[in-house]
C-alpha cells in the first residue's frame, strides 16, 4: 500500500516559515546571525512591556528558534506550527499602531507569518511532515497551552500601551518601532514579538 501523498506546497511554507523564525529565534537568543542576542531582546521585552523581561525572551526565542525547526521538520506536528502562531500573534499585536503596512514598520510580516502558522497547524498541511503528528490529546493540550501563554502577554502588551507614558511630548517622535538606534544601541526588531513562547519574530 503506497503511504500518504506528499503536499508539496505544504512542504515549502513549513521550510520558508519555520527556517526563518527558527533564524530570528536564535538572533534572539544568541546574537546569531547578526542579531542582537538576549540582553538587547530583553531590554526591548522590558520596553514593551512583557515582564519578568528576561524570562519572557527566553520564551519567545525558544518559542521561534524550536518552532521553527519543528515547523520546517514537520516532527511533533503541530506543536511547532502553533508555537510560532502564538509568538505571531503577540507580534502583530506590538505592530498595529503602525498600521498594516511593513515599510511603515507595521504588523504586515507578523500577520503573514500568523496566516501561514495557522493554516501549517491546521489537518490542510497533512502529507508534509518528517515526523507523525502528535496525537489529538497532547495536541489539544499544546493548543489550550499556547493559547492561555499568548493571552498573558497580549493583556501584558495591552496594559503597557493603554498606561499613560511619562516619556516627555518632545521626545516622543522617536518611536521605537521607526526611529534608528543610536550607534551603540542596535535597535531590537520587533517584527515577531514574544507570544506563546514570547512574541518577536
Amino acid at each position: 500500500m503506497n503511504g500518504p501523498a506528499v503536499n508539496g506546497p505544504a512542504v515549502l511554507g513549513r521550510v520558508v516559515l519555520g527556517g526563518y523564525l527558527a533564524v530570528h529565534g536564535a538572533q534572539k537568543l544568541f546574537g546569531s546571525f547578526g542579531g542582537h542576542g538576549l540582553d538587547v531582546t530583553t531590554a526591548g521585552f522590558e520596553r514593551l512591556g512583557l515582564t519578568p523581561a528576561r524570562e519572557m525572551a527566553l520564551l519567545a526565542g525558544a518559542s521561534e528558534l524550536g518552532g521553527g525547526v519543528l515547523t520546517a521538520t514537520g516532527i511533533a506536528d503541530p506543536l511547532g506550527p502553533v508555537a510560532l502562531a502564538g509568538a505571531m500573534a503577540v507580534a502583530t499585536l506590538v505592530h498595529h499602531k503602525s498600521g498594516p503596512l511593513q515599510s511603515k514598520g507595521g504588523f504586515e510580516l507578523p500577520l503573514t507569518n500568523l496566516a501561514l502558522a495557522t493554516l501549517l497547524a491546521s489537518s490542510a498541511a497533512r502529507g508534509s511532515a518528517l515526523g507523525p503528528r502528535l496525537p489529538k490529546r497532547w495536541a489539544t493540550v499544546v493548543t489550550l497551552g499556547a493559547g492561555a501563554l499568548t493571552a498573558l502577554s497580549v493583556a501584558k502588551v495591552l496594559r503597557t500601551s493603554l498606561r499613560p507614558s511619562a516619556v516627555p511630548a518632545a521626545s516622543t517622535d522617536a518611536a521605537p518601532s521607526a526611529a534608528p538606534a543610536p550607534a551603540d544601541e542596535p535597535s531590537v526588531d520587533r517584527s515577531t514579538a514574544p507570544a506563546t513562547a514570547g512574541t518577536g519574530r
